[in-house]
């Protein structure tokens, strides 16, 4: 099986929900249910992708406000408290703690690199006047376009934009 090349863009429409090596090789009955169960899963990773971007969305405006005010980037009190949290959110919901700790790990240390990331673009506006220019999957900045004003104003989110 080969890996979707990064420079290709796949959409959902792309997706074979009966996809499977499996197919002709087990009874028509068993692989009805296992494509019904599959579809069931399908489902929450879908959920589980949005559920993701809404929550990176939220933590980007975390790392607007933290740029704007030059707050670090992690917060170790913080990171600690959520991973207790979610260690006994995850044994009330009889997942396996270490895995829910790994996966909460993960998540922290990319907010961590999108708060950094983020600092570093408005240390830049503060030191050039440049405004940053997102990239188009939203994860990070590209470059600098020239600023058309030195005058920043307040966007809703609590980011600053320059007219």
């Amino acid at each position: 099986m080969t890996e979707p090349s990064h420079a290709e863009h796949l959409s959902v429409e792309d997706f074979d929900p009966a996809a499977s090596s499996l197919t002709g090789a087990v009874d028509p009955a068993v692989m009805a249910e296992l494509l019904n169960i599959r579809s069931s899963i399908d489902n929450f990773d879908a959920t589980l992708v949005y559920l993701l971007a809404e929550r990176f969305k939220a933590t980007q405006r975390v790392g607007i406000l933290k740029a704007k005010y030059q707050l670090p980037p992690g917060d170790p009190n913080r990171e600690l408290a959520q991973i207790q949290r979610l260690r006994a959110l995850a044994e009330s919901a009889h997942l396996d703690p270490a895995f829910a700790e790994k996966f909460l790990n993960f998540i922290i240390s990319e907010v961590i690199h999108h708060h950094q990331a983020i600092s570093k673009s408005h240390s830049a506006v503060a030191a050039t006047g440049a405004i940053p220019v997102e990239r188009a999957d939203g994860q990070g900045f590209e470059g600098h376009s020239e600023a058309r004003s030195a005058t920043p104003t307040t966007m809703d989110d609590g980011g600053t934009q320059l007219p």
